[in-house]
């Protein structure tokens, strides 16, 4: 391995000294030597590093045939590779890139969503955490394995909000809230991209799809989005400049158009309040194919339109649909794209290859015995473990069945994802090439490993998560009636949640509901646990079950996670950060919804009022929903001024209590009501938190603050602004479960 790496040193100083002397100037900033090698470069090669293709052993989108993709990379009509992953295989890439005439080395990009090796619970079910240092950390975990795997720049984060769980992409982002996902939009931004681009353990960072692409109509994917410039800005935009103000590297376009107009060709958002008003430097890339496909909606007649749009709008690089490679020259000839737009698309390509230090190596990320370390470091399972306890939601625990006692007699374990192994990975898992699954630790590995040996763990597959086999039902029956306590998993198949997997019906699919019924009727006590990449409809289980866990995906260490809670070495404090309808009719939901000019004030109030006539007003779960083993009391709200100036801050102290018989974590949330605007506001918004931790019988302090900023609001012609008058200030444990109010004033 020694000798491999000084032979392609001496390869390198070999490449080196072919560069023209003005590359190497007294300038060392990443802008000044991009700028010198763009000058040296012909437009067929400017163009190239417009082009990322896919690699050729994994597709995440419609694969595009194209035999002559190396004989590309090596006349540098290519800058960038697609699912390329291992030190072996960027390897090969890079030393063809190197024969080019530039030798500009390639950029390798990765969908690390929720981990590398090490898979972390999905996003979704780690924002259900409310702690964006956690959620760093992960990211961290992600970016040192796969930057030693040799990739250099992920599509992550999704940043969108999302607020109709019929669209499957709501797994890869931090639910309906604009401030909690801004705050978690820039963690993962900080995790991924570390202190500064060009560490070996550090990721180019990618916040995506810009923009609006979680409010698709019908919660279709690649479905159209109509909204006005106002909501698009007050709640789908925020955690996309959180992203930038965190110094996020790339962008990348949505697949939706927004009123008509396709993300990816859209100058409005690309240029006009991307680039000149958040003032972002780096890059933006297409999502899969996205250029072309504007064909499809409508704007452009063909992929030499297509180019000229997408490129004009501020689009720097075609991701795998080859428009820029087959138009962008004769467009540049013919005078209708400006050289200087496709010199700024390249320079800021060049600049992120510069900063990440690739030009004066472009191995560096091509260490295998840094990549074999990685891989194996025994620090990173256990923050996949903390994290994947962090992430489980406690929905209900009638008679206190949890936590579990470990010397149980007799514990039936059933269901499908019981002994299930790349189900606990989830949607967006990596499939890290020669690397098994035997690093996943199952839910009965789990369980196995912490109950004591005198516990006998009964098990039974049940049924599949879809279908409508019953022929385990009988064997199910007969285990549990054997029980203490019965285990019942349940919920989604991992690939039915993810891009592409849009659902119309929600609920729990095939006879596992059916089954639960069986398992309720032998009376023995049952506590259900359900894995999913969204909020699912289970009425039934709601209603009937005496326990239930949301436990999401949690990752390679799902089954000491689940065990931790189970047994009470964790006691589980996460609260949803989407809301659960209780039926598919009332999509799309969310808590901070506008009130109308006939709301229903509760269930029985629904004559000529804003109500179903069939359904309750309320949700199943609401926003910021999730128990403790143990229970918390508020009181003592005190505001420091109750009237207060734009240019002043408000502290809102409270106390918090642990009331309950366990130590436990709480997470208070302060919402505020703006009682009248000149538009109309949601009847509640988030705008702080505090997760304590608290033992048995203490109490703390916690201080909320607010200020304009956090009041203000776009009006009617999308300006930003700051109006005066009264807000009702809200602590609770939820959105719904508010515990002390006051009212506070706004003067002039």
């Amino acid at each position: 391995m020694k000798t491999t790496r000084t032979l392609a040193a001496m390869a390198w100083v070999l490449v080196m000294t072919t560069f023209p002397a003005q590359l190497f100037s007294q300038a060392n900033d990443a802008y000044s030597r991009a700028d010198s090698l763009l000058k040296m470069m012909t437009l067929p090669e400017k163009i190239g590093q417009l082009n990322q293709y896919n690699d050729d052993w994994n597709a995440t989108g419609p694969v595009t045939v194209d035999p002559g993709k190396a004989e590309q990379v090596k006349n540098g009509e290519v800058g960038s590779l697609l699912n390329c992953v291992t030190v072996q295989r960027t390897r090969k890439w890079q030393s063809v890139a190197m024969q080019s005439r530039l030798k500009i080395p390639l950029l390798f990009g990765q969908d690390v969503i929720h981990g590398y090796k090490t898979t972390f619970p999905i996003p979704l079910g780690e924002s259900c955490s409310w702690d964006p240092d956690a959620i760093e950390r992960s990211e961290r975990v992600a970016a040192d394995e796969a930057s030693a795997a040799g990739i250099h720049w992920t599509f992550a984060p999704m940043v969108d909000i999302a607020r109709d769980p019929r669209w499957g992409r709501v797994m890869e982002g931090s639910g309906e809230d604009p401030y909690l996902g801004s705050l978690i939009a820039a963690a993962r931004v900080r995790g991924l991209q570390g202190k500064k681009l060009g560490g070996t353990n550090s990721l180019m960072a990618c916040a995506k799809h810009f923009a609006a692409y979680g409010a698709a109509i019908g919660g279709r994917d690649y479905n159209s989005v109509d909204m006005s410039d106002r909501l698009l800005r007050e709640i789908y935009l925020p955690p996309f400049k959180a992203a930038v103000d965190a110094g996020v590297a790339t962008l990348m376009t949505s697949f939706n158009d927004i009123n008509g107009v396709p993300s990816t060709g859209n100058r409005e958002l690309l240029t006009q309040i991307l680039r000149k008003e958040w003032g972002f430097t780096g890059f933006v890339v297409s999502d899969w194919g996205s250029v072309g496909e504007m064909i499809n909606h409508g704007n452009v007649s063909n992929d030499y339109e297509a180019a000229l749009s997408a490129i004009n709008a501020g689009c720097d690089m075609d991701m795998e649909s080859r428009c820029y490679r087959n138009n962008l020259e004769k467009l540049v000839k013919e005078g209708k794209v400006d050289i200087f737009a496709i010199d700024e698309a390249v320079r800021r390509i060049l600049e992120k290859k510069f900063e990440l230090g690739l030009f004066d190596d472009p191995y560096r990320f091509c260490n295998e015995e840094r990549e074999r370390k990685a891989l194996s470091n025994p620090e990173h399972p256990a923050m996949a473990r903390e994290m994947a306890r962090k992430s489980i939601v406690l929905l209900k625990n009638e008679n206190h069945l949890l936590p579990l006692s470990p010397t149980l007699k007799n514990i039936a374990v059933i269901g499908p994802m019981v002994k299930a192994v790349n189900q606990n990975k989830g949607f967006w898992d990596v499939n890290v090439p020669g690397v098994d699954s035997n690093f996943v630790v199952t839910w009965w590995q789990g369980i196995s490993a912490r109950v004591s040996r005198e516990t006998t763990l009964h098990y039974a597959h049940g049924c599949d998560f879809e279908g409508t086999s019953r022929a385990g039902f009988e064997e199910v029956v007969a285990i549990a009636k054997q029980a203490d306590v019965v285990l019942f998993t349940m919920g989604e198949r991992r690939d039915m949640s993810g891009e592409a997997r849009s659902r119309s019906d929600i609920g729990i699919p095939g006879v596992q509901e059916e089954l639960l019924e069986l398992l309720l009727k032998t009376g023995k006590p049952v506590v259900v646990l359900i894995s999913a990449g969204r909020p699912l409809v289970f009425k039934y289980t709601a209603e009937h079950a005496p326990a239930i866990l949301y436990t999401w995906w949690l990752g390679s260490e799902a089954g000491n996670a689940i065990a931790d809670v189970l047994f009470g070495d964790y006691n589980p404090s996460a609260k949803f950060t989407m809301t659960f309808p209780r039926s598919v009719g009332q999509i799309p939901i969310n808590y901070s919804h506008f009130n109308t000019g006939r709301p229903a004030r509760n269930d029985s109030d629904r004559v000529y009022r804003s109500a179903y006539t069939d359904l309750s007003i309320y949700p199943q779960y609401e926003f910021g929903y999730g128990l403790s083993y143990t229970s918390f009391g508020y009181s003592n709200l005190e505001v420091n001024r109750k009237q207060f100036r734009k240019n002043e801050v408000i502290d809102i102290h409270v106390t918090i209590s642990n009331t309950g018989a366990f130590d436990g974590e709480e997470i208070a949330q302060l919402y505020v009501r703006d009682l009248v605007g000149s538009v109309s506001r949601p009847v509640s918004e988030l705008k702080d938190f505090a997760k304590v931790f608290l033992r048995k019988g203490e109490s703390t302090t916690v201080t909320f603050h607010l200020d304009a900023a956090k009041l203000s609001f776009y009006d009617q012609h999308a300006q930003l602004v700051s109006e005066p008058g009264f807000f009702d200030v809200m602590v609770g444990a939820s959105s719904r479960d508010i515990r002390l109010q006051e009212r506070v004033e706004m003067v002039k």
